[in-house]
């Protein structure tokens, strides 16, 4: 398919800063992979190009697409990659000029909340356990608005707990040679800030930049956008504000308008034409978020024709909603075809899903869960994963104090809780706690022996990993320390225990791959074990290998994919929009979540609410959402305001049993 003139104008413009305002389904992936192989054309080496995304899976996705339209001898060198893969380049190749050693850590949002409690237990100041997760929360949210410790300490009352926390955080993470997520963006930024020298040598190095869902960004990755690529603006950025569904994380859908301020020079192009949607569909998209204010004004269209009508359903109450929205969708699929996979039930809130796997498991529909456990939750998964951290950074705390006695080596909590608090006066880390004189005085010999002997096994093994066959010294490790044992002693019955042990070969398994992929120079465990850690939990979830199943997933998760068929339940004020968005008098936010639902259907859109719902144990009467009165009252067909049709009736009871049929013969 050939480019449209606006797509050609997008790819084509590469003298001035562009941002491409592109509508949901209008070929904003297609941009930004044609104009890689448009300044290739034009002379500019692979190496110098970066284009930049949010998550490791459209990442993949785009470099797939490059690969499909360029040689790949001429992408030698192409970084396609997260805003945090990027940083954590930055921050292996530059750890020097901020004062860190190699072999970072990376600690996600589990190990800073496990650091804070730690802080919080050898802190003169008395924190409430309670309140930690929410000050872990201001911690990142200082970090996304570039805002240092010693800022936030002058800030209102109210954080002074969060901003004590904050001081000792960061100078924990120093001694422990560890970064967390949101210091993958900001320390790169506070290093080209700080030293000009290193900038120049990164944009000779990165020369063009594209960024696909601009919308998403959050002003640290604004102030690096704008560092690399200097007073020209050699960029191209891909977003849309109507699209802009993560305030809650962080994003500032206001940088769209501070482009336009900091670069005179912009050239705004909007792509309206979807590729994806029916006529009618768009008609509500547009009209629904005509409600939000606009800098950008836009509207969708479609070459598709208008399509069949909205259909909005209403239910007794949230049982009858999922047992009829799963009988419909087994009618719908019986009477024109296709696959479960074509389907999409989509919900606000994950609490909305329990009742939606029972109906669907009672109807025997295939479904599958997004975003339900990672595989990097598991908690065999997170020992092993631990020790490779220790392996590459011995003064990473949050590692040693999950592994220090898994499995049992006569290190009990008693003798961790002791040696914490005097790696804290020390200022050092639990492992060089380990070997300091002072130590007597805390702990006895026999405890200061087993801690020594614990250390000196991962010196050992870390040495010999860097000699020698680094994957074959991790599995004798493991067998060292009656890894498999400790699974069969813990695990509830024996088919769990060998769940639990392929879960730890699989992870071996892409740690190999890892390790084969490292770069010359580098340190191919330090690599891998930097890759693993970067990983993001939408990837780490099976996803990708759903087959032919219903989807159910929740409005956020769904941003960036499209179903044929797309059922949006829980139409409802306090659900959607949600209570708290409107207690705050701000449902903007949520209204662009509801536009990003509508538009994941292409062909088909199914509404539904209920009457009444049980809330915290009472049955409370719903209200419809607000959003049902600002679409097009003309395009929705209303169901369920009264019984179904005879025929109906009759086609749903041989859907079912068609279904049954298959069944007995899949069965028998």
């Amino acid at each position: 398919m050939s480019l449209n003139p606006q797509q050609k104008a997008a790819v084509e413009t590469i003298d001035t800063p562009v941002l491409v305002i592109a509508g949901a389904g209008s070929g904003k992936t297609r941009v930004i992979t044609h104009k890689i192989a448009h300044l290739i054309e034009q002379g500019l080496a692979a190496r110098h190009i970066a284009a930049l995304t949010f998550t490791n899976k459209a990442a993949r996705e785009m470099k797939q697409r490059v690969g499909r339209q360029v040689d790949r001898d001429r992408l030698k060198g192409l970084t396609v990659s997260t805003f945090h893969a990027l940083g954590l380049d930055i921050l292996r190749r530059e750890h020097k000029a901020l004062g860190f050693k190699s072999g970072l850590s990376i600690l996600d949002g589990h190990d800073r909340l496990a650091l804070l409690k730690e802080i919080a237990a050898h802190h003169k100041h008395p924190f409430h356990p309670d309140d930690l997760p929410a000050h872990a929360e201001r911690i990142g949210a200082w970090k996304n608005d570039l805002v240092s410790p010693e800022e936030a300490e002058t800030g209102e009352a109210a954080d002074r707990p969060a901003a004590l926390l904050y001081r000792e955080y960061q100078r924990c993470l120093r001694a422990y040679n560890a970064v967390d997520f949101d210091d993958l963006i900001l320390l790169p930024v506070q290093l080209f800030q700080d030293h000009p020298d290193v900038l120049e040598k990164w944009q000779t190095r990165l020369r063009y930049l594209l960024v696909d869902e601009y919308q998403d960004t959050n002003r640290t990755q604004y102030r690096l956008l704008c560092l690399l690529t200097g007073r020209l603006g050699r960029f191209t950025v891909v977003g849309d504000d109507d699209q802009s569904i993560y305030a809650w994380r962080g994003a500032r859908p206001e940088n769209l308008v501070r482009l336009k301020q900091d670069f005179p020079r912009l050239k705004i192009i909007k792509l309206e034409q979807n590729y994806r949607s029916t006529g009618r569909i768009l008609k509500a998209a547009n009209q629904l978020i005509a409600h939000n204010p606009h800098v950008f004004e836009k509207k969708l269209w479609s070459r598709y024709g208008y399509g069949d009508p909205i259909r909005v359903q209403v239910h007794a109450d949230e049982f009858a909603e999922a047992r009829q929205i799963a009988a419909d969708l087994l009618h719908h699929k019986f009477r024109r075809g296709g696959r479960f996979a074509d389907y999409a039930i989509l919900y606000r809130s994950n609490h909305q899903a329990r009742l939606f796997e029972r109906a669907l498991r009672e109807q025997r529909v295939p479904y599958f869960l997004s975003g339900g456990r990672s595989f990097f939750e598991h908690a065999e998964v997170k020992d092993v994963v631990a020790y490779l951290r220790l392996l590459v950074n011995p003064d990473d705390d949050i590692a040693f104090l999950r592994v220090a006695n898994t499995p049992k080596r006569e290190i009990g909590p008693a003798t961790l809780e002791k040696l914490g608090g005097y790696a804290q006066k020390r200022h050092v880390s639990l492992f060089a706690a380990c070997y300091e004189m002072g130590l007597t005085q805390v702990l006895d010999a026999r405890a200061i022996d087993r801690l020594q002997h614990f250390c000196d096994f991962l010196n050992d093994t870390a040495d010999r990993a860097k000699r020698g066959d680094t994957l074959a010294v991790i599995r004798d490790m493991l067998e060292t320390i009656g890894y498999r044992d400790h699974l069969r002693d813990t695990a509830a019955n024996p088919r769990q225990a060998e769940r639990r042990w392929e879960n730890v070969g699989e992870l071996l398994d892409w740690l190999g791959r890892l390790l084969e992929e490292a770069e010359s120079g580098d340190d191919p465990l330090q690599a891998a074990v930097a890759k693993l850690m970067l990983l993001d939990v939408l990837d780490r979830s099976r996803d990708d290998e759903a087959g032919d199943r219903v989807a159910l997933m929740t409005l956020h998760a769904a941003k960036g994919l499209e179903f044929p068929h797309v059922y949006l339940v829980g139409m409802e004020e306090g659900l959607l929009p949600h209570q708290t968005s409107i207690d705050q008098d701000d449902v903007e936010e949520e209204r662009r979540l509801c536009y990003v639902g509508i538009t994941r259907a292409q062909k088909t859109l199914t509404l539904s609410y209920c009457r009444q719902r049980k809330r915290y144990g009472e049955t409370v009467t719903c209200q419809p959402s607000r959003f049902l009165e600002e679409l097009p009252q003309e395009d929705l067909e209303w169901s369920g305001k009264n019984d179904l049709p005879e025929a109906e009736k009759k086609a749903r009871g041989q859907a079912a049993l068609a279904q049954l049929k298959t069944l007995l013969q899949e069965t028998g």
